[in-house]
């Protein structure tokens, strides 16, 4: 297992250190033109927040003894599964019903279905996770995210906001 983490955590240090090089290709600064980050801000600072956990990692395991302990069991393995067929489910339905319809459905099943929580905690992180990304992102930063066949709903929102 601790083979595993090792080259898991090289590997996405790796791929980190990659994402960085290629997101200073565009201004990683605050662009006083726009009045925000520059586009390649969040690829930079994001990849280096992956790259500064994949290091944590790798420092962790480097302080752990070898163990025989398997890397997943059968259980372990389905619920990956279960998850990344979900992850390829929602980015597919992402250009067709786009990011405010196909992220809610994603966390609706990720809570209720798969994890079993609550429909307080289901239903609150459903609504509000579309909200916050249509605020943070088309409002505050003015970056469209996909809306596929939803966008003559967000037309109203547009009038209010540009």
């Amino acid at each position: 297992m601790l083979v595993a983490d090792r080259v898991i955590a090289i590997a996405i240090m790796a791929l980190s250190a990659y994402f960085m090089w290629h997101a200073t290709a565009l201004p990683i600064g605050w662009n006083g033109m726009t009045g925000g980050p520059g586009g390649g801000a969040f690829p930079f600072w994001l990849s280096l927040i992956m790259l500064l956990s994949a290091g944590g990692v790798l420092f962790r395991s480097l302080g752990q003894e070898r163990t025989s302990q398997h890397f997943f069991d059968s259980h372990t393995l389905r619920s990956v599964i279960a998850v990344v067929v979900s992850l390829f489910v929602t980015i597919a339905l992402i250009p067709i019903v786009g990011s405010y319809v196909a992220l809610p459905l994603f966390i609706f099943w990720y809570l209720r279905i798969f994890g079993g929580h609550g429909w307080i905690l289901t239903g609150s992180l459903t609504v509000s996770t579309p909200v916050f990304l249509f605020f943070f992102f088309e409002v505050t930063l003015r970056i469209l995210l996909p809306k596929g066949l939803t966008e003559p709903l967000f037309f109203p929102l547009y009038a209010m906001f540009f």
